[in-house]
């Protein structure tokens, strides 16, 4: 008999949602706006402590409007993450602006502050500063803000916090990305919490969510007939999908916890292997371990990560190889890279292990005997 399929993080429906579902049914608005997304959009303020957001198709969707409201032309340069989602910056790279990756740092595998500041010490010394900085929240866990913010504020450079896979995670006493200039979050049907697909886009600066959600509606004018005197983009969320956001929203802190748990579960059951690490934890947050990662040395465990992944998936069980790092992207060869080596060790060696808020002890189990069975030390 063929064992059950363990997926790396599919969406698990522990809430209201049908409840919800049924409401907008009821309500009519099926279509785009509704009184679901009018609800997403204030219960998250309300969580996030960020006062103002607007729903959205993606979180690729959320950069994009980002961007365009901080009048990023094409030219200008970008600064991002280079261990992220291609999401992360392929809407910089549309607006056809100069992408610099920047690379992460050994102890959070976030952007590196120093080779941050490093780099714009060269663009003002070039003459051209960048319009945007754009770090990733990897893997749910928070960059350190304070750092780059200390670097890009005296230039008056925008940090855009890329936190789609980090809702519920914290950085100091805030939810992450509450201090950018703005921030994004992704409710993809992988993360943390889902609507099947969706975006937010959430600052403080009320003036640059309301032109996102203007864009976000095909940049329509406030005339009874369709008047537009700039482009937009069909981008807002669907009321329905909000329905099944919301729900999921009132339990993040469940899913927080559990997804949490998973990842000491494995710690401590393979943390004493010989050539296993895991993502390191930073001192100066809590991550919502959206997915819980392993470097794994192939010389002291005795296998690649290429060899665990390949044994899981003929037990049936999904697991993934680290983001591949951006500047290795054959689409980004040309583009500026800050490098240190650590994004590259990092995919070379780096696992995603299944985190789904439904697995059992039992399914953690079966994929740790397996994950054991393919070193050394047996």
């Amino acid at each position: 008999m063929t064992n059950k399929r363990i997926y790396l993080s599919p969406p698990h429906m522990d809430g209201r949602e049908l409840e919800y579902i049924q409401q907008a049914f009821a309500s009519n608005f099926i279509a785009p706006c509704g009184p679901m997304l009018n609800q997403l959009e204030k219960q998250f303020s309300e969580y996030s402590k960020i006062p103002y957001c607007v729903g959205l198709t993606s979180g690729t969707a959320a950069l994009h409007l980002a961007l365009k409201g901080l009048k990023v032309q094409p030219g200008d340069i970008v600064i991002a993450s280079t261990l992220t989602f291609i999401g992360s910056v392929s809407s910089a790279a549309h607006m056809g602006t100069q992408l610099v990756f920047i690379d992460s740092s050994e102890d959070t595998w976030t952007m590196d502050p120093q080779l941050l500041e490093e780099e714009i010490t060269r663009c003002k010394k070039n003459g051209k500063l960048p319009k945007a900085v754009i770090p990733t929240d990897l893997y749910g866990q928070s960059c350190d803000f304070d750092a780059i913010s200390r670097i890009c504020k005296p230039h008056g450079i925008p940090v855009v916090m890329d936190s789609a896979e980090a809702i519920g995670a914290k950085y100091k006493d805030h939810h992450v990305g509450y201090d950018a200039t703005a921030a994004i979050y992704s409710l993809n049907g992988n993360k943390i919490i889902t609507s099947s697909g969706g975006g937010i886009l959430a600052s403080h600066d009320k003036n640059l969510i309301d032109y996102a959600r203007f864009l976000s509606t095909q940049a329509r004018e406030p005339f009874p007939y369709y008047e537009h005197q700039e482009i937009g983009y069909n981008y807002r969320l669907s009321n329905i999908s909000a329905a099944i956001a919301c729900a999921q929203l009132e339990i993040i802190d469940k899913k927080v916890q559990q997804k949490r748990a998973i990842f000491t579960y494995y710690q401590q059951h393979l943390g004493d292997l010989p050539g296993i690490t895991f993502m390191p934890q930073a001192t100066y947050g809590q991550g919502n371990s959206w997915l819980s990662v392993i470097l794994i040395d192939p010389e002291k465990f005795g296998g690649t990560y290429e060899d665990v992944r390949q044994k899981l998936e003929e037990h049936n069980i999904e697991s993934r190889p680290m983001w591949k790092p951006m500047h290795l992207q054959p689409v980004f060869r040309h583009c500026r890279v800050v490098e240190n080596g650590v994004a590259n060790k990092l995919f070379s060696q780096g696992l995603c292990l299944p985190s789904g808020t439904s697995l059992t002890e039992d399914d953690l189990n079966r994929i740790i005997n397996i994950v054991k069975n393919c070193g050394n030390s047996q």
